[in-house]
């Protein structure tokens, strides 16, 4: 049936839901073909710990995320026959010495994390998708005289990061892309062209290393009318040749695959043409990324026709 490149489980992540194996056991059971297991990198400051967090030391983030890499191994052995498992991470950008940690988780791990999704959630180092308020307060301490030049600095440095990123990892799966917007999704950035020139750069970036964009499905239940990226977004990934994949980025068994239907309607508007997805590539293949994966065009259109007459089953069952 259908993919997704990025999920969490209540198991190894304190907002979201359920273990990991009843996560990936409702994949298995929608259909899921290649479902993609991305908890949170760990954090490496106690002042950047969220508020569900606050009983715990950064040495517990990190003890959880080396259990969820020898969990995610043995369902991606035990499962192997039903779906094709992914085992990524999810990234941050808090700051530069976090992006140095992560290099050398990465290192340590290597041959064992086999891609990412290339994430940031933060702008100078407060977090900017917990709540409005957070948002809103961040907003209020970027310099300038106006509301516009303080959105203006966000955004700016939201798109630097994400670069950062990028650049340094270069991420097979590029997530949510514009969720600098999470809380006022009618933003419109080409009103900016200092933040449009920086999307443009990223987009160009990523595309030119082969990038997968995510088309975020979790858009829909933040209120959103469509999925990350917007339509400008998307429509500007289209025209610089990058590549698209499909996310539920599911927090829980209970939203594996939740507003797919919405995501499907929403591919089939924007006249997407193909699809791609991960899958762990042969020793010296071509087209291989850093991390052992490449990226495989999904054959004809589904969205369009067969997931969502296979999604209209499964609700039935």
């Amino acid at each position: 049936m259908t993919i997704s490149h990025h999920s969490h489980s209540g198991q190894f992540c304190c907002h979201a839901k359920g273990t990991l194996a009843e996560v990936v056991g409702e994949a298995i059971r929608q259909g899921f073909t290649t479902f993609g297991l991305s908890e949170h990198v760990p954090r490496y400051s106690e002042e950047h710990l969220y508020p569900e967090e606050s009983h715990l030391k950064v040495q517990d983030l990190m003890d959880t995320f080396e259990a969820y890499l020898v969990e995610a191994h043995r369902l991606k052995q035990l499962r192997a026959d039903e779906c094709a498992l992914l085992v990524g991470l999810e990234t941050e950008y808090i700051d530069a010495a976090g992006l140095d940690r992560l290099e050398q988780l990465l290192e340590k791990h290597s041959g064992t994390i086999e891609y990412l999704v290339g994430s940031v959630h933060h702008c100078d180092s407060a977090p900017i998708d917990f709540d409005k308020e957070r948002y809103d307060a961040c907003l209020a301490s970027q310099p300038g005289s106006t509301q516009a030049e303080r959105l203006e600095h966000l955004l700016c440095t939201y798109f630097d990061n994400q670069y950062k990123v990028l650049s340094r990892l270069q991420p097979e799966v590029v997530g949510h892309f514009d969720l600098c917007r999470l809380y006022y999704p009618d933003m419109d950035f080409r009103a900016h062209p200092e933040v449009w020139a920086r999307i443009e750069r990223n987009v160009e970036y990523a595309a030119s290393y082969g990038a997968l964009f995510e088309i975020n499905a979790s858009a829909f239940r933040k209120g959103w009318k469509t999925a990350y990226p917007g339509a400008d977004i998307f429509d500007l990934i289209a025209r610089k040749g990058g590549r698209f994949t499909l996310s539920d980025d599911s927090h829980g068994p209970q939203a594996v695959g939740l507003n797919y239907d919405r995501a499907y309607e929403y591919m089939s508007e924007r006249g997407l043409g193909t699809l791609w997805r991960l899958e762990l590539a042969g020793k010296g293949e071509a087209g291989t990324f850093r991390r052992g994966c490449r990226a495989v065009q999904v054959d004809g259109q589904p969205w369009r026709d067969q997931w969502r007459s296979q999604l209209e089953n499964g609700r039935r069952e």
